[in-house]
C-alpha cells in the first residue's frame, strides 16, 4: 500500500494537499455529517438548518458552515434583500460524498439498537 498522504502527525502547509487525516478528521466532524446530509436535498437557509440541527449552538453551526465552504463542500450565496437572505448547498465534491454519508446515516439507523445491546453486555462482563 502507498503511504504517500497518510502522514497524520503534520498539517499540510499553504499550497499543499491536505493530508487523509484532515480531510477525514473535518468530514466526520461531530456536526459536519448531519449538516451534509441535512443540506443535500436542496437550498437551505440557517435558520432552517438550525431547526434541523438539534442541540447544536448558532456558534457552533456558524464555524461549521464556515470550515465546510472553506473546504469546498458547501456554497454559501446571499441574497441582496433586508434582512439578507443566505442559503447553503452542496457542491459538487460534496454531493459525491453525500452518497457515501447517506450509506453512514442508514447503517447507523438500521444498528443504532445492535450497538446499544453490545454496550449493555460489554458493561454488564466489565
Amino acid at each position: 500500500m502507498l503511504q504517500g498522504n497518510t502522514d497524520v502527525s503534520v498539517q499540510a502547509g499553504p499550497g499543499e494537499a491536505c493530508t487523509i487525516s484532515e480531510v477525514v478528521n473535518r468530514v466526520a466532524s461531530k456536526w459536519a455529517i448531519g449538516v451534509l446530509v441535512a443540506v443535500a436535498p436542496g437550498p437551505i437557509r440557517f435558520t432552517e438548518l438550525e431547526r434541523e440541527m438539534k442541540g447544536i449552538s448558532r456558534r457552533m453551526l456558524t464555524l461549521t458552515l464556515r470550515n465546510l465552504e472553506r473546504d469546498g463542500l458547501l456554497h454559501r450565496e446571499v441574497y441582496p434583500t433586508v434582512p439578507p437572505k443566505v442559503e447553503y448547498t452542496l457542491t459538487p465534491m460534496a454531493a459525491r460524498l453525500h452518497q457515501h454519508l447517506r450509506g453512514l446515516v442508514d447503517w447507523a439507523a438500521d444498528h443504532r439498537t445492535d450497538v446499544a445491546a453490545a454496550r449493555l453486555l460489554f458493561d454488564a462482563q466489565h
